[in-house]
């Protein structure tokens, strides 16, 4: 049976990897793409967002714009790590698919009162924007979403934008702690799990070796992706953020982590936008969220070339 979805996404070569990933797995059903400004301001996103689909061969999905800026902050983004367009790397044609005239807040609050209870999961990729706004305006359908299964955060890890902040909480860390006490159920993929995974040049050439459109351009955005964090961290490969949401979908036995409480920071500005994960439960504040820190990454790579090899 299938698992319906809608991917909430800055794009962003990582978010670009997650969402091949995802129109490649046949146990998967895109209802909808939605973007949010994030990596790159939001007329970007969308237009990312469209470019992956036709590249994927889908211009059949649909494409919804949302949130320009985050909740209560100015937007920050990231072409320091992405590019100029969040999508550096590759040359992807201009999308001929239309965007939706729709606004994502608006689709995605449809959708989950259209579709059967508990049948939906939104899967964020970028800043929770677009998710805490669904909240906001219809707290009602919380008990109707399957799951929130979102890349964000890192505790032991450490930040990636500021010493304590992971860049999609720091860049809407009001949406994220809204996200968190939502009460709806949370599965957390933080830069604890996902600097596990590394494109290393090995797994690089796996991705040389298919041959096609899809393998090249995943080639071409890795290469330009992975540079900044190889400068930073000194690793083979930088780490691979967003496909882990897809991936934990499809192979959740690939990951290991633990149900604890855990609470950001909106407040202090030294630590603005940190995930205060209570790995050791000593806070005994209820447990809110499934904290991911474990992958097996060669399995992760097996299923994500094995999947992107299937596109076109």
């Amino acid at each position: 049976m299938t698992r319906k979805i809608i991917i909430d996404t800055d794009p962003g070569q990582d978010d670009a990897l997650a969402i091949l990933l995802a129109f490649a797995s046949p146990e998967l059903d895109v209802l909808g793409i939605t973007a949010v400004a994030g990596n790159v301001p939001l007329a970007l996103t969308e237009l990312n967002a469209r470019k992956i689909c036709e590249l994927a061969g889908r211009a059949d999905s649909k494409v919804f714009a949302g949130a320009d800026r985050p909740l209560m902050r100015l937007l920050v983004t990231a072409e320091h790590v992405h590019g100029k367009t969040g999508l550096d790397g590759p040359d992807l044609p201009e999308p001929s698919m239309p965007l939706q005239k729709q606004h994502a807040v608006d689709f995605i609050i449809e959708t989950l009162r259209r579709e059967e209870a508990g049948s939906v999961t939104l899967c964020a990729l970028g800043p929770l924007t677009n998710i805490a706004q669904v909240l906001i305006r219809a707290p009602e359908l919380v008990p109707r979403i399957r799951e929130i299964v979102l890349m964000g955060g890192g505790f032991f890890e450490g930040g990636n934008i500021t010493p304590t902040a992971e860049f999609n909480i720091y860049v809407d860390p009001h949406a994220a702690q809204l996200v968190m006490q939502s009460g709806a159920p949370v599965t957390i993929l933080p830069l604890d799990v996902t600097h596990k995974v590394l494109t290393t040049a090995r797994r690089l050439d796996r991705f040389r070796a298919m041959g096609t459109k899809s393998g090249d351009a995943s080639v071409a955005l890795l290469e330009f992706f992975e540079r900044f964090d190889e400068e930073k961290y000194g690793s083979d490969g930088g780490p691979l953020h967003d496909p882990n949401v897809i991936a934990y979908l499809l192979r959740p036995e690939l990951y290991g982590g633990r149900l604890c409480n855990v609470t950001i920071e909106t407040s202090n500005e030294l630590t603005l936008g940190m995930t205060v994960a209570d790995w050791w439960g000593v806070t005994h504040r209820p447990k809110n969220a499934f904290y991911i820190r474990d992958v097996d990454d060669e399995a992760f790579f097996d299923l994500l070339i094995e999947r992107i090899g299937r596109l076109p």
